[in-house]
């Protein structure tokens, strides 16, 4: 229960930034938008102190290491595989146009005779 009511404090603080930056309509954009930040900042501070907010925390810093995990290609490889997608679509827009044309021709030139 306790969790709930922090979760609703967060979400309090969140609206009251974002209802902050419409109060202050003939101010600053920066006083505007702190004021939405520090809605954000102290919404994620209590929904950081409930049980799901832990969760999550614990999540995010095992998708950190997750990704350190990855090995990611190099500027070589990834040009390359950047010049063969690139190749691909050449390659079928050329064919798509040609099938294009020819079913053009077919239909007007032969069957309908509309182009002469």
């Amino acid at each position: 229960m306790a969790d709930k009511l922090k979760f609703m404090l967060a979400l309090l603080l969140v609206a009251a930034g974002v209802a902050g930056f419409y109060l202050l309509g003939d101010k600053a954009m920066i006083l505007r938008v702190l004021s939405v930040l520090a809605g954000l900042g102290a919404g994620a501070a209590v929904a950081w102190f409930t049980a799901p907010g832990q969760r999550f925390f614990d999540f995010s810093q095992e998708a950190v290491v997750e990704t350190k995990k990855v090995v990611w290609p190099s500027r070589k490889e990834t040009m390359q595989t950047t010049g063969i997608v690139f190749a691909f679509v050449l390659a079928m827009a050329i064919v798509l146009w040609l099938t294009d044309k020819t079913l053009e021709w077919v239909l007007y030139d032969l069957v309908l005779g509309w182009k002469k």
